[in-house]
């Protein structure tokens, strides 16, 4: 096992993101807060001692974040909410603060860019 020098945030779904899902125009599988809750985006985030600072870097990303959580979802992005502040933010989405994040494998990790630059 190797210490990783950052921590790590789980970023979930709440209520008021299914109940937008599901009213999307032409969807029809209506899906569950445990469906959505399932399989969440982690990312890593610097290395914290407190989950507050956590929180901080994560009110920075949220713009980002938002976005990206939309776009696992929904490609249009006409069908995006247009107003994405950080309080709809805090609305949508749980957000779990990891302080320790160890890697189990040696090999090194390679960082490959996002290709999606949202705004």
């Amino acid at each position: 096992m190797f210490i990783v020098d950052r921590s790590a945030a789980l970023i979930r779904p709440k209520q008021d993101f299914l109940d937008w899902l599901n009213a999307l125009p032409g969807n029809d599988i209506v899906l569950s807060l445990a469906d959505v809750r399932s399989d969440c985006t982690v990312i890593m985030i610097p290395e914290v001692t407190e989950p507050e600072d956590g929180i901080s870097y994560i009110d920075d990303l949220a713009e980002r974040l938002f976005e990206m959580e939309l776009a696992s979802w929904v490609e249009d992005e006409a069908l995006w909410p247009q107003n994405r502040t950080l309080k709809l933010f805090w609305e949508w989405f749980d957000v779990e603060i990891h302080m320790g994040v160890m890697d189990s494998v040696s090999e090194d990790i390679h960082n490959t860019p996002s290709d999606h630059n949202y705004h």
